[in-house]
């Protein structure tokens, strides 16, 4: 294992974060997909306080919002950083952003048939 010689530092623990929180504004600001997450993850919430819903369907909810934003952000790190590598056509590069973009799609598939699991009773028992 490599030691850092360097000594732990709080404002470089606050500048961390603030890389962070630069990075979400990235996301929502330039990835039109993320929007459209965030509006998903609204009406989500919105539901999920509407039909009362217990704790542990609360914690499902939340990790399947979480775990689409998470593949986002990560589909887009792969993006950002491939064009850095090459603007030009390249097949490798090509086939890293499909697959980036296909665990977007599988996260959000997947945390739609959660949602459905979670809410489709709920709103069949108004019906």
């Amino acid at each position: 294992m490599i030691k850092s010689n360097k000594q732990f530092s709080l404002s470089d623990r606050i500048k961390s974060f603030s890389y962070a929180f630069n990075g979400v504004q990235v996301l929502f600001r330039n990835e039109h997909n993320a929007r459209i997450h965030l509006l998903a993850s609204i009406f989500a919430v919105g539901f999920s306080y509407y039909f009362n819903i217990s704790s542990m369907e609360w914690v499902v909810i939340i990790f399947c919002i979480g775990f689409v934003f998470m593949a986002e952000l990560f589909n887009s790190s792969i993006e950002y950083l491939a064009d850095a590598v090459s603007k030009e056509r390249n097949e490798l590069i090509g086939i890293a952003k499909d697959l980036g973009a296909a665990g977007v799609l599988v996260s959000a598939i997947f945390s739609m048939i959660v949602g459905s699991i979670v809410f489709l009773p709920k709103i069949l028992e108004l019906l």
